[in-house]
């Protein structure tokens, strides 16, 4: 590590290194690889663990997961933010690649037979003792399984394609306002990012994962309502995302000005 690195810490954000998006690609970070982790972790347990349950609260019905997916866009503000255009464009891949791989994983697992004897919550539950004794506790736990980890070609397909499309025009746009506005007013640039990206997000996912299948009156309802909600979130962290950016910048000693940068989502990151 070099001295500049190791002087970070106690550097003053007015202080920091500035320098260009080729280099920061070409850079050794300290922390990157952890947010490139925490990324990725909440991209795909928001869609695994949040995506499949509704959830009503005062009367107001959405999908759990919109409570954490929309981190994983704080998140990517961030990286691109501290870390420049070309190392978010790695973790969008990452995660792209992280999301397949969980589709492929659930498709295949959720398809194999069940064990006659497999024993779940649902079979142990006495209200289902009735339903057990006509077939089997396995066959149950598949049903109760499909419908958690289950999920149609559609729906892995809108997932997917909206999550890289969006990602990638919300860290270009984080990245040209940082450079238009000379790395002021954050606020700016975190709320338009994700204004854009999470617009463009809910204009692939909704109609790709429901069109046909819900009325086009829902379909425009639930992508507008979610998108708003989306926003909301990112306004509401502002705090957060000042916080931790503010924290990773002087702990890395530089702030990434992407004046130089192949902003192209295929571009080939230039090697540490």
């Amino acid at each position: 590590m070099n001295d500049t690195a190791q002087a970070a810490p106690s550097a003053p954000i007015g202080m920091l290194e500035k320098i260009g998006g080729s280099a920061g690609a070409r850079r050794h970070f300290r922390y990157f690889d952890y947010m490139m982790a925490a990324f990725v972790a909440i991209l795909l347990l928001s869609n695994l663990i949040g995506a499949s349950k509704l959830s009503s609260v005062g009367g107001f019905t959405f999908g759990a997961g919109i409570l954490f997916f929309p981190v994983s866009y704080v998140l990517g503000d961030v990286l691109t933010e501290v870390y420049g255009y070309a190392n978010a464009r790695r973790c969008v891949w990452v995660g792209f690649f992280a999301l397949l791989f969980m589709a492929l994983m659930s498709f295949v697992v959720v398809a194999m037979p069940p064990a006659a004897d497999w024993g779940c919550a649902s079979s142990g539950d006495p209200q289902f003792a009735a339903l057990v004794a006509k077939g089997s506790a396995g066959a149950l736990c598949q049903t109760t399984y499909v419908s958690v980890f289950g999920s149609t070609w559609r729906i892995v397909l809108a997932s997917v394609t909206a999550f890289w499309a969006g990602e990638f025009v919300n860290s270009f746009v984080m990245a040209r306002m940082k450079v238009w506005t000379g790395g002021k007013y954050l606020f700016t640039r975190t709320w338009g990012s994700t204004i854009f990206g999470q617009a463009v997000d809910s204009l692939i996912f909704y109609p790709v994962a429901f069109l046909g299948t819900w009325t086009n009156a829902d379909v425009v309802h639930v992508m507008i309502t979610n998108w708003a909600f989306k926003v909301l979130w990112e306004v509401v962290l502002t705090p957060v995302t000042y916080a931790v950016v503010n924290f990773l910048k002087r702990r890395e000693g530089v702030d990434v000005f992407d004046t130089d940068t192949d902003f192209s989502p295929f571009a080939r990151t230039a090697s540490v």
